[in-house]
């Protein structure tokens, strides 16, 4: 009797070629070291220059995204899409273009949002905005560059299709969420060092961007079964 030869597994197509896939192992470690960051700037804020969200908020969230931004960077260009045509220092610059971008674009909604407006705030929204270009925009740039038709899949129609894709869009939605939840308790009258802007819209956004890394590693197992069930 011959045997049937299986089919082989075929990406999905995105924008301008096929969009790259990662096995779950490999998200597992993206999602673990971004997470790690995250935790290593907490511990470097307040062990090594003595400063916290609530105390100093320009300064620690300046030290979270600068020490966060390599990590996320050098990771997601390692799933850049179409590495032929596009080389690693390629996406590793264009990404780091995007992060000021990101920054204008997340401070513009805030400020539209309610968010304070005035010098003392100007720090603190700069670097607040940094770090949400860095969790929302920056990993998007890094693996699809300026396909519109991928930003537009993943952002404005929220339609993951492959691994690369829930790595990339729940982490980032889960962030603006967060940061969404997060602004609540600042207009209440409580009187909290902690309601001031940014403070409890950071803590929102990176419990959020955390808690959607832990779900898009879910997603990726469960894209990765169903992909070997369809192969079988």
């Amino acid at each position: 009797m011959e045997k049937r030869k299986k089919k082989p597994v075929k990406a999905s197509m995105g924008g301008n070629g096929t969009v790259s896939s990662a096995s779950p192992s490999h998200a597992f470690l993206l999602h673990l070291i971004c997470g790690l960051g995250l935790a290593s700037s907490f511990w470097v804020a307040n062990n090594v220059y003595s400063v916290n969200l609530i105390t100093n908020p320009s300064q620690t969230l300046r030290l979270i995204w600068v020490i966060e931004a390599p990590i996320v960077i050098l990771l997601y260009s390692l799933f850049r899409k179409n590495p032929d045509q596009c080389s690693y220092l390629k996406a590793v610059g264009r990404s780091m273009l995007v992060l000021p971008a990101g920054a204008v674009v997340n401070a513009l909604g805030a400020i539209a949002l309610g968010a304070p407006v005035g010098i003392q705030y100007f720090l603190r929204t700069l670097n607040w905005s940094l770090l949400m270009s860095l969790l929302t925009f920056v990993p998007a740039a890094t693996v699809f560059g300026s396909s519109w038709t991928d930003w537009r899949r993943l952002f404005a129609h929220s339609k993951p299709i492959g691994s690369i894709d829930y790595m990339i869009c729940l982490p980032a939605h889960g962030a603006v969420i967060g940061a969404w939840f997060g602004a609540w308790p600042m207009p209440l009258d409580w009187e909290r060092p902690w309601q001031e802007w940014p403070i409890s819209v950071s803590y929102g956004a990176m419990a959020g961007y955390l808690v959607a890394m832990v779900a898009s590693f879910g997603f990726v197992l469960w894209h990765g079964d169903r992909q070997h069930v369809k192969g079988d």
